[in-house]
């Protein structure tokens, strides 16, 4: 199917789930113009208020997409990053390095360990997990 949606303006499109169905059937979506064609409708559509039936349309065309982008997009692996969790559970929590250091039994550490020049042991991954109620794989 080519791309046959362009410039949709959610003030021009029906009130009535038959009107929209009639503007773009409600069909499994098989390919990237599919994709294209309902994500058009889908952008043009949010962040409106909704007639019931708009509602509803919408529901089941954001279903579609996203069940479409799970099977057939790759989704990036986000990179693991211990440090980079460390870090913001600190300022989450108003630590600086020296809170930390306390925490995990040497004031100097926390410094080290938040500038990366030190890696966390396995005590401290275990203090660190029970004291911010994480799995300590966030620190690992």
């Amino acid at each position: 199917m080519k791309n046959l949606i362009a410039n949709v303006i959610f003030a021009d499109m029906p009130k009535d789930y038959e009107g929209l169905v009639r503007l773009f059937p409600l069909r499994p979506l098989y390919d990237k113009a599919d994709l294209e064609n309902a994500t058009e409708i889908a952008d043009a559509m949010a962040g409106h208020d909704f007639s019931k039936d708009q509602e509803d349309y919408f529901v089941v065309l954001t279903t579609m997409i996203d069940q479409y982008e799970r099977v057939n997009v790759p989704q990036p692996r986000r990179k693991h990053d211990p440090l980079g969790n460390l870090i913001f559970l600190t300022e989450q929590h108003q630590m600086n390095a020296s809170d930390l250091g306390r925490l995990l039994g040497q004031r100097e550490l926390g410094s080290k360990l938040l500038r990366g020049e030190r890696e966390l042991s396995k005590a401290h991954i275990r203090k660190l997990a029970n004291h911010f109620h994480v799995s300590p794989a966030m620190f690992m």
